[in-house]
């Protein structure tokens, strides 16, 4: 039988380039705890000027990206009474680069508003507003008129906007409503309280907004499949209505229809590869339209090798994918990065390790991103973003629909050549349907339905499925820390699409410093050694069939400290020649076309020589905030835990109110116990830290600290229910519902029934929202026995 303490725990953790100008403010970015060498080059004038879609480039186009105004109001209100200031477009709201950096609630609307000037059009032709991508639900208004909503936060799209327009002066309104994981829609690994594998929400605008003056019949979009086999590129060109075209290949000049496909001959073509990613331009024009796009021709599936082995073919021939797992975020921009420098960057620093895949995890990018990627040489297997992990209603057809949008909106890149379902069970349903479902929409690449359906940790599965794989085209264990073999299946290759995690902490590069996350710990020093052998258990898997794997992860994101360099990208923690030596036995092109990068190495001096140094300042009197969260991380590194309480109380009580948002956060991260600093700010500041925190996790991080601080030890020590009720009530709500608990899981515990049945009567009916629906269940079933008795 459980004891209070122990049930508490279960269930607190169950419930946890433009032509315009517009006036500009003065713009500053907001503080971070760390940042990327590339934040300090942003600016309003130079925010992502680069022309945004690669794949169908117009020469006639206006950026709006810059300074607009913004509101946030709650989501019943119509149109903002009032603006509340600037932001800068196309850097999310909750980033230090939007110069905002405030959190969206699940039941507010964020306002976006700027002017911009009609510009000279000929007779019948359409002015087109283009978004990158918006998170998550957004309508657009052009002088007061609605020209078209969209749903989905990580897919481009665009309104015509011609109907709404006046001479001179218009106005674009933008309406967000992003719930993040409050809501139905993919939202990825945002959430509303980030911790460990979970990331700080994006809420709005994150990629570029452009407008442009197309023909009254214009080229929607291209279709490109290669097709090496036959020597061929097959072209779609997607218009209005079917009209000839003009492709332009190599000097070649093909005629055909738009809406048909155009069987394109490319002879002794330059096949596309890691090793050599070689590019064909093409010009497309129909009547007056003209866009300029690239092509690539290359050949992914699934083959035998000449041992009969099923394994991942690149252009006939097999090919280990070497990937790691990238999540796409950047601390001073989120999901956005701060320039397109910095955008390739990471493609480039991936590549300098000698890794030839990257598995994009559960995010798209924009898609210069993806256009890096192809120019640079580097497999890509794009996950799908997964559906609301709670399935609510409407999350199956909001997945489905945005699914199809990735699909289509990623299709011409030859750098995908994966794409990944499902990922460990979130969310996941119809697998086989959906599965098959890809591998009709897009035949020209191979399907991984489910990445981790079995997940290993320490051994141990977590995760039983008895139709594993089921119309995939690869089989795919999870394994943290060490790597495993995925089953073997006829027709499936094998891949480990998950292993590592190695924390390391580097001083001075860390987004938290009072905690860290990895699936296990390793010092600078001894990381080049542990990794080296996870690498040669894959050689080792790889003669028995495995076919790929991937690292987790290049890099650190906030939390989480397992990348193989720091989050703000500035220090590398295994040098990139000793990484490519390493990656060389199974990346044939660890060596080719290597990109220059810069990072610093590691400082492999033992941490507890450094700690101790930083610990006698603090004996001496050292108390500045930044020296205070350099302790603390110190002394976790170190594996001093009253060290790390020593640090972390003392920086909490140099905070004093009114608290930032990113002090807040900080307090937030803290506070372990009501007899802790952190605590008395965050009752005082209940409403900011509700924002901050959401409103339920602020509730349970209350109710942990209050049962930690002060009842555990009363509970111990044998005191009255009264007399705890009279210490801990005046914090409030957070009081009561824990101490209803407490009281209902002891009277269980004990068989007092006579006192059990009216204290869980009043404990569901005021809380009961906020239980498990199996320990719900098992409080009530006990009421219904013994109520009377």
């Amino acid at each position: 039988m459980r004891t209070v303490k122990s049930l508490f725990i279960a269930g607190a953790l169950f419930v946890l380039c433009s032509k315009d100008v517009i006036a500009q403010q003065k713009y500053a970015q907001k503080q971070v705890p760390i940042q990327s060498r590339w934040a300090k080059d942003v600016s309003p004038e130079n925010a992502l000027r680069e022309y945004p879609r690669p794949q169908l480039v117009r020469s006639n186009w206006t950026n709006l990206n810059g300074m607009w105004d913004y509101a946030i109001t709650a989501k019943n209100v119509s149109k903002p009474s009032t603006y509340e200031g600037q932001i800068m477009v196309p850097y999310p709201l909750e980033s230090a680069l939007s110069g905002v950096q405030k959190r969206l609630g699940a039941e507010q609307n964020l306002w976006y508003k700027r002017s911009f000037t009609k510009p000279a059009m000929k007779a019948g032709e359409r002015l087109k507003i283009n978004f990158g991508a918006v998170d998550y639900e957004a309508t657009v208004y052009i002088n007061g008129k609605q020209v078209g909503t969209h749903e989905g936060g990580y897919t481009e799209f665009s309104f015509d906007m011609t109907s709404a327009l006046k001479e001179g002066q218009n106005e674009i309104i933008v309406k967000v409503f992003d719930p993040t994981d409050q809501g139905v829609g993919p939202h990825g690994k945002q959430v509303t309280s980030p911790e460990n594998i979970y990331y700080t929400p994006s809420s709005g605008i994150w990629q570029t907004v452009w407008m442009e003056v197309v023909p009254a019949n214009s080229i929607h979009n291209l279709n490109i499949t290669p097709d090496i086999d036959k020597s061929v590129v097959n072209i779609t060109v997607n218009s209005a209505v079917k009209s000839p075209v003009q492709l332009t290949i190599d000097g070649k000049t093909i005629i055909g229809s738009s809406n048909t496909i155009i069987t394109v001959p490319v002879k002794n073509a330059k096949l596309w590869s890691p090793g050599n990613p070689y590019l064909y331009d093409l010009t497309t024009k129909l009547g007056n339209d003209e866009v300029k796009s690239y092509f690539g021709m290359r050949k992914i599936s699934i083959g035998k090798d000449d041992k009969g082995t099923d394994r991942i073919m690149l252009n006939n021939k097999p090919y280990y994918n070497l990937g790691t797992l990238d999540q796409g975020f950047w601390p001073e921009g989120l999901y956005t990065a701060p320039t397109d420098e910095a955008l390739a960057y990471d493609i480039k620093a991936i590549k300098a390790m000698g890794f030839n895949t990257i598995r994009k995890h559960i995010k798209v990018e924009p898609a210069r991103w993806y256009y890096h990627a192809d120019k640079l040489g580097m497999l890509v297997w794009q996950d799908m973003v997964n559906p609301n992990q709670g399935l609510p209603e409407g999350s199956k057809q909001a997945f489905e629909k945005q699914s199809k949008e990735i699909l289509t909106q990623l299709h011409n890149y030859p750098s995908i050549t994966t794409w990944v379902l499902f990922n460990e069970k979130w969310g996941q349903y119809d697998q086989e349907r959906l599965t098959k479902w890809i591998k009709q929409t897009d035949p020209s690449r191979i399907v991984n339905g489910h990445s981790g359906e079995l997940l290993y940790v320490n051994e141990q599965l977590r995760s039983p499925s008895p139709n594993a794989y089921v119309g995939a085209d690869i089989t795919d264990v999870h394994a943290y820390p060490d790597p495993m073999m995925s089953v073997k299946q006829e027709g499936k290759a094998q891949i480990c699409g998950e292993f590592g995690g190695i924390g390391v902490f580097i001083p001075d590069h860390q987004w938290l410093t009072g905690s860290a996350w990895g699936y296990i710990q390793e010092k600078p020093a001894g990381l080049k050694a542990k990794y080296t052998i996870m690498q040669q258990h894959l050689q080792l898997f790889e003669k028995e069939g495995l076919s790929g794997s991937i690292y987790t992860q290049p890099f650190d994101v906030e939390g989480e400290q397992n990348g193989l360099m720091t989050y703000d990208r500035e220090v590398i923690k295994i040098p990139f020649a000793e990484l490519r030596k390493i990656h060389s036995a199974l990346n044939p092109d660890a060596n080719t076309n290597v990109p220059e990068v810069t990072a610093q190495d590691a400082d492999l001096t033992e941490p507890g020589q450094a700690y101790s140094v930083l610990l006698q300042q603090y004996i001496e009197g050292k108390r500045d905030k930044y020296f205070l969260k350099r302790l603390g991380m110190m002394a976790s590194q170190a594996g001093d835990k009253p060290g790390v309480a020593l640090a972390s109380t003392a920086l909490v009580s140099t905070y004093k109110a009114p608290l930032s948002d990113q002090d807040a956060a900080e307090v937030a991260q803290f506070a372990k116990s009501s007899q802790d600093a952190g605590f008395k700010l965050m009752l005082e500041n209940a409403d900011q830290f509700k924002r901050i925190l959401g409103e339920r996790q602020y509730t349970v991080n209350m109710m942990t600290m209050i049962f930690k601080g002060d009842m555990e030890t009363m509970i111990a020590n044998g005191a009255s229910w009264d007399a705890i009720e009279a210490k801990i009530k005046p914090y409030g709500t957070p009081a009561e519902e824990i101490l209803l608990r407490a009281k209902t899981v002891e009277f269980f515990n004990k068989q007092n029934w006579g006192q059990y049945v009216p204290t869980a009567q009043t404990y569901l009916e005021k809380y009961g929202k906020n239980l498990p629906e199996n320990e719900k269940s098992m409080f009530q079933g006990a009421i219904d026995q013994h109520n009377g008795n």
